[in-house]
């Protein structure tokens, strides 16, 4: 079995097939804690808690490589995934983008080059 608490830094190196196994090891020898602590009076509770958070940590470090490798395939496309955009604020979202906003209508441009503003002069 496991020591039980897993750094995090190590997890980083290894591929998602030696994570998974971890996981399973983990999930195994959680189970058979938890047995142990119903069976017996409840001394393995610290263990418990440190098998829990590494399980955590394993499960972590695999979905932000499943991010990442994500990113990478969406890079250059033309549509993202929406949990894989940038949250920001909703009325950030669905604001124009600058050159939508920029955009005059026909008529307006129309209006502007027959009827500029008018510039007065004021002599002093």
């Amino acid at each position: 079995m496991s020591s039980g608490k897993v750094k995090a830094s190590q997890l980083w190196g290894k591929n998602k097939e030696d994570l998974t196994k971890q996981l399973g090891e983990l999930k195994t020898e959680l189970g058979q804690l938890r047995i142990q602590k119903i069976v017996s009076s409840g001394a393995k509770l610290n263990k418990i808690h440190d098998i829990r958070k590494s399980i955590a940590r394993i499960l972590t470090i695999i979905n932000a490589k499943q991010r990442s490798a994500l990113r990478l395939f969406y890079k250059n496309k033309k549509y993202i995934p929406l949990d894989l955009r940038a949250k920001q604020t909703r009325a950030i979202r669905r604001r124009l983008s600058p050159g939508d906003a920029a955009k005059t209508l026909l008529k307006s441009q129309k209006r502007q080059t027959h009827f500029p503003q008018r510039k007065f002069a004021v002599k002093a």
